[in-house]
């Protein structure tokens, strides 16, 4: 800002006019005394030489008459020096008064003409505050700010008639410039403006000169027409360096007719700067939108849709192909033993499994098409206008693909993948997305039953029925688990060496309401997958510490044998079962130490700082655990070093065979051994023959369950 605006300025400013002001009066006021005193001098001599004169004339003295006029002419030449010395003092009066008149015409019309340059005048202003009020950003403005723009420049115009309003931005691609021309102009005038506005931009953003260049136009109505040849002249405003990952300029151009006023380039500066902040919050909040509205329906890791999308466009195909009477095909695809590859490479590997899977779906599906990760390891694709024939095709030559596709680790590993399809189609096999889903999902597992790595066409004649099964077992299920029809049956575990009892595994049955009895098997992959696991293993805790505690009530023999008890995976993720364990064993005065939980091991490895949590405060609390299934995953050894517990329970597949397979038994034999070394309990399951326990008892197992001991019985026997 000009010092002239400065207090201390201003107040020397006042200092001075008033002085020389006063300055001028003083002289005017000593002036006028000066003309006051001469006057009244000039009537007192003319008084006295007529007085003179009018008694020379009486006496008619001649004599005297001389005399007098002398005196008079004496009196006459006193007056004439008077009055010179009167005009010279006033002569140097009006002198001085002048020039404090001009001092003070000089200082007044600088001070103006500095006030003019930074004073605005009131109608611009005005007019600047009409502008600037318009400017309210909304979720429509954002959403659409190109537009908005437009609204902006209309009102912008009518205080500046510029030509031509820029906004350029730094892409990854390169450069995308938007020009917004203030009236009509002809293909010349536009292209002139794009080629020197290219340039200038590029070249001011830090771009290449061959850099990619985006070019949007719009043209505002109510402006003149743009005549001229570009001869212009730019005001340019940088977009802040706070934007996040936006780099670019804005401006005006506009003919050099006449140069701008200092009011108005202010307010021209002043509006930009504005506008500065509208259109590059505009732009990053709608970047921001646009990425908020991208993973609203896509998986963030593969870029494939997600399944909300997948159900939203699945219910819109269903319509449409009804409407047009079209078929189309549903494709649900899982991949094959996908968990092995988590647990053996780690999850980032995983991860580039998944995103290297969705580039192939991709690549076989067509633009019309919708490829969808709709769970971990879970894709589906819906194949518009698309029969059971195409739908198959399109299946095999994915699963080719798929099966065709080397993947590399981070360590260099090289594996490939496979995946069990199920395929459904609209309408042959379902109206409804929920019976699409349903049958599509049946065929998969069908493919599953039959060995994976394949496709299979839902069937309505058997996978209709195995689906509805499905579902009436689930229901049966939680009526079951309501009323307290999932009971344990108890298997004895003897040790090895002596024969003497040493504990019972608890094993879930299910109980009809008309008394039959149907075994675990029949029925835990439902209880799995319709998220019933925490429930059965409640029931199996409060069924078995109920019936041990009646054992050490009876004082029976069977009360100083431990308990196993099977716990599911998601019994890992913390959802507090040992603490409603704990607080059991309290309530029945059952010691914890009798109680061993049981994970299988596929379960028990899938993440491993988790599992470690987990047994810490397994036996923080005095519980026991038992690796259940030992040997069946590709890294069993491996977690022998990395997890510590109590008992390792062998595969019975392993122990069935050790008379027949060297393989087997080099397998049970050689664990028997390392267990011991390192303190750790064995279990052989599946003990069926005498001779299969003496080869057992002959490795130095320790303990020792199967049919040939006891069947599993409802009671602690």
């Amino acid at each position: 800002m000009n010092n002239l605006l400065q207090p201390d300025h201003l107040e020397a400013l006042r200092y001075s006019v008033i002085s020389q002001i006063a300055e001028i009066l003083e002289n005017q006021t000593r002036t006028k005394r000066y003309a006051m005193s001469i006057s009244w001098l000039n009537r007192k001599v003319h008084q006295e030489i007529i007085s003179m004169l009018q008694g020379v004339v009486a006496t008619g003295d001649l004599a005297a008459l001389s005399q007098i006029i002398l005196q008079v002419i004496e009196t006459t030449d006193k007056l004439d020096r008077s009055l010179d010395l009167l005009f010279r003092q006033r002569s140097n009066q009006w002198e001085t008064n002048d020039q404090h008149i001009q001092s003070l015409m000089v200082e007044f019309n600088q001070t103006l003409y500095e006030l003019s340059s930074v004073l605005i005048e009131k109608d611009l202003l005005e007019r600047q505050s009409r502008v600037l009020e318009r400017i309210i950003l909304s979720h429509e403005h954002v959403s659409h700010w190109k537009e908005f723009v437009q609204e902006i420049l209309a009102d912008f115009y009518a205080i500046f008639p510029f030509d031509l309003f820029y906004i350029a931005f730094a892409e990854e691609n390169g450069l995308v410039l938007y020009l917004y021309y203030m009236g009509q102009c002809s293909d010349e005038i536009r292209d002139q403006a794009r080629g020197l506005l290219s340039q200038q931009m590029l070249q001011s953003i830090g771009l290449p000169p061959d850099a990619v260049l985006h070019i949007e136009e719009f043209v505002i109505s109510g402006g003149a027409q743009i005549k001229t040849h570009l001869d212009i002249r730019m005001i340019s405003v940088p977009v802040p360096n706070q934007s996040i990952n936006l780099a670019g300029l804005l401006g005006v151009a506009y003919a050099a007719k006449n140069n701008l006023s200092p009011q108005e380039e202010s307010i021209i500066r002043a509006i930009l700067a504005v506008m500065v902040m509208v259109v590059g919050s505009s732009k990053v909040l709608s970047r921001s939108l646009a990425e908020l509205e991208y993973y609203a329906i896509h998986d963030p890791l593969t870029g494939l849709h997600n399944r909300r999308h997948f159900n939203e466009i699945l219910q819109y195909e269903i319509g449409r192909s009804g409407r047009h009477k079209h078929q189309f095909s549903l494709l649900m695809l899982d991949l094959d033993d996908f968990k092995d590859i988590n647990d053996s490479y780690g999850h980032l590997t995983g991860d580039s499994a998944l995103c290297a899977i969705a580039n192939v779906l991709n690549g076989h599906t067509r633009n019309g098409d919708l490829c969808a990760r709709i769970g971990g390891d879970e894709f589906a694709i819906i194949l518009s206008e698309t029969g059971p024939e195409g739908g198959k095709k399109v299946a095999e030559n994915v699963g080719r693909a798929l099966r065709e596709m080397t993947i590399t680790s981070a360590s260099d590993n090289r594996f490939r993948l496979t995946v069990s399809i199920g395929l459904s189609s609209y309408p042959i096999n379902g109206l409804t997305a929920d019976e699409l889903l349903e049958n599509a999902d049946a065929a998969m597992y069908t493919v599953k039953n039959m060995g994976k790595d394949s496709v299979y066409a839902f069937d309505a004649t058997d996978a209709r029925v195995s689906a509805r099964e499905v579902r009436d077992i689930a229901e049966n299920l939680r009526e079951a688990l309501k009323e307290d029809r999932i009971i344990p049956y108890y298997q004895p575990i003897v040790n090895c060496q002596t024969g003497e009892l040493y504990a019972f595994e608890a094993l879930a049955r299910l109980k009809s309401p008309t008394g039959e009895i149907t075994s675990a098997a029949a029925f835990i992959e439902t209880i799995d997958k319709y998220g019933l696991a925490r429930d059965l293993d409640i029931a199996m805790i409060n069924n078995a510490f109920s019936a041990k505690r009646n054992c050490m009530e009876a004082n029976r023999p069977e009360a100083n044998a431990k308990i196993f008890i099977n716990l599911s995976v998601q019994e890992i993720q913390g959802r507090g079962i040992l603490g409603y364990a704990e607080e059991l064993c309290q309530k029945l005065q059952i010691p914890p130490e009798k109680i061993v939980f049981e994970l299988l091991e596929r379960d028990a490895i899938g993440d491993m700082t988790n599992m470690r949590r987990f047994l810490t405060n397994l036996r923080r609390k005095g519980f026991a655990f038992a690796l259940d299934d030992f040997g069946t995953g590709y890294n069993s050894f491996h977690y022998l070093r990395e997890l510590r517990f109590e008992y390792v329970k062998i595969d019975g597949e392993f122990v069935r065979n050790i008379l027949n397979s060297k393989i087997d038994y080099a397998l049970v034999h050689n664990l028997s051994k390392l267990c011991q070394d390192i303190d750790i309990l064995t279990v052989a399951e599946f003990v069926e023959n005498q001779e299969v326990w003496e080869a057992l008892k002959d490795m130095g197992i320790n303990y020792a369950q199967g049919y040939h001991i006891s069947r599993p019985k409802p009671d602690m026997q």
